[in-house]
């Protein structure tokens, strides 16, 4: 079961642990399980069959699976465990990992945990807490390898072997001056494969991609992504080597975005625990249900000033979803590319204005193709041909708002430091809806009644 379990594996663990037979084979399976894999069986489970499979962990599995589990399940879990059994799981994590979970650890868990640990180990987690968590630095490991530039490759296969096992994802040795500072990087590859008695200065990069601690998180992601990095050395001020970020962690965080801006737009700002209590599931998502009816009533308002018209014109009512749609989908097209150019920081206030008038006119062509589309289809279902034309007028307003609306929105709300995937798409539709009907109505009441 080392590979990621089906549904067809789950369900039978799930049998299992319901009928309360081979459970000695349940635990012999868990043992052999990657705790990525634990976590994703633990967030199929509901909670009072969470035990069985969390009792049977090893405290070194135990703090892995902390770390992949869902926030919902993690809390759970965490609820549920003794003080000893949390800094026992905990403990032992790599230091990035122990500074990943610090802000779901009770403060006393924190102080145990930062005692037990051995001296170099407590001095690297100061370090990593002493950054703030969305940084550089505190998504890095003080676990980077330094050598020096003026030693031979002889002597730096001597180090490493005296050294013992390396830290895992090590792909470069980072080359520092006798102060610390940071002059460049060998890679693992040329180590290997260089003569043994040529200078480390005269073969290392020298000018490596790297990091200030107190550098953005999307920054660093950014990087990794752009130069296809496994790994990158943290620096602070005095470009002395502090630390290093790897893959792994770029990896978590940018799942961990993803996973948020998933989240974000259903109005939860968490993983929440599938199998959760009703009562807390329900306040979650409460609000923003109460959020989406007023932006509905307000909709609604705009339909109910001209009830006369839809009264006297029923075909309205019919084609009014078309418009509001049409706006809604168009808007979104837009709202997302914005969204994601801010993200990438590909739009600034440099180039907005570009990106404003190049979506302007792309909603425009869009409204006058699908206008021209939506008009024949009015005409012909109604044989009216002055709803036709309304409705066409309407859909190019729409899709020309639309366009704006997608545009403004999150720019506004990103100046402003607002999460624009979490208010964006509620005021887009609030946009794309009141206008599409304010638009088909009284442009029928002027031209048809």
């Amino acid at each position: 079961m080392s590979d990621l379990p089906s549904s067809e594996q789950i369900e039978k663990i799930i049998e299992a642990i319901e009928s309360e037979q081979n459970l000695d084979s349940l635990q012999d399976n868990l043992a052999e399980m990657h705790p990525v894999d634990t976590a994703r069986l633990l967030e199929s489970l509901a909670p009072k069959q969470r035990p069985v499979v969390w009792l049977g962990l090893s405290d070194e599995d135990r703090g892995e699976v902390l770390l992949e589990v869902s926030d919902g399940v993690r809390d759970d879990l965490l609820q549920n465990m003794e003080r000893r059994d949390l800094v026992n799981a905990v403990r032992n994590l790599d230091i990035d990992d122990i500074a990943d979970l610090i802000p779901d650890l009770p403060d006393e868990v924190l102080a145990d945990v930062q005692f037990s640990v051995d001296k170099q180990a407590k001095l690297g987690l100061d370090e990593v807490l002493s950054y703030p968590e969305d940084s550089a630095g505190g998504l890095m490991n003080v676990d980077a390898v330094a050598v020096r530039g003026n030693i031979t490759m002889r002597v730096v296969i001597r180090y490493l072997r005296l050294r013992g096992e390396l830290p895992e994802n090590t792909d470069q040795l980072f080359v520092v001056d006798r102060r610390g500072r940071l002059i460049g990087s060998l890679h693992v590859t040329v180590l290997l494969t260089a003569p043994p008695n040529e200078r480390v200065g005269k073969l290392m990069e020298r000018e490596p991609v790297t990091f200030r601690a107190m550098e953005a998180q999307d920054n660093v992601t950014s990087a990794f992504e752009k130069y296809n990095l496994l790994s990158a050395a943290v620096v602070d001020e005095q470009n002395r080597l502090v630390g290093r970020i790897t893959i792994d962690d770029v990896v978590d965080v940018i799942r961990e975005r993803a996973d948020h801006n998933l989240m974000i737009r259903a109005g939860l700002d968490e993983e929440e625990d599938m199998f959760a209590p009703v009562i807390r599931s329900t306040r979650n998502r409460a609000l923003w249900l109460g959020i989406n009816l007023i932006t509905a009533i307000i909709a609604s308002w705009v339909i109910g000033q001209f009830e006369d018209t839809i009264e006297r014109l029923v075909a309205l009512a019919v084609l009014m979803p078309i418009v509001a749609s049409m706006g809604g989908n168009a808007g979104t097209q837009t709202l997302t590319i914005v969204i994601r150019g801010l993200g990438l920081g590909t739009i600034s206030s440099a180039n907005a204005w570009r990106v404003f008038k190049k979506e302007l006119l792309v909603g425009g062509l869009n409204g006058l193709i699908w206008a021209l589309v939506v008009a024949c289809v009015a005409t012909l279902w109604y044989q009216d041909l002055g709803l036709g034309l309304v409705i066409a007028i309407a859909m190019i307003i729409n899709l020309l708002a639309s366009a704006m609306a997608g545009v403004v929105i999150p720019i506004m709300l990103h100046r402003f430091g607002v999460d624009p995937a979490l208010a964006g798409g509620v005021a887009l539709t609030t946009v794309t809806d009141v206008v599409g009907f304010f638009a088909l109505l009284s442009l029928a009441a002027l031209l048809l009644l």
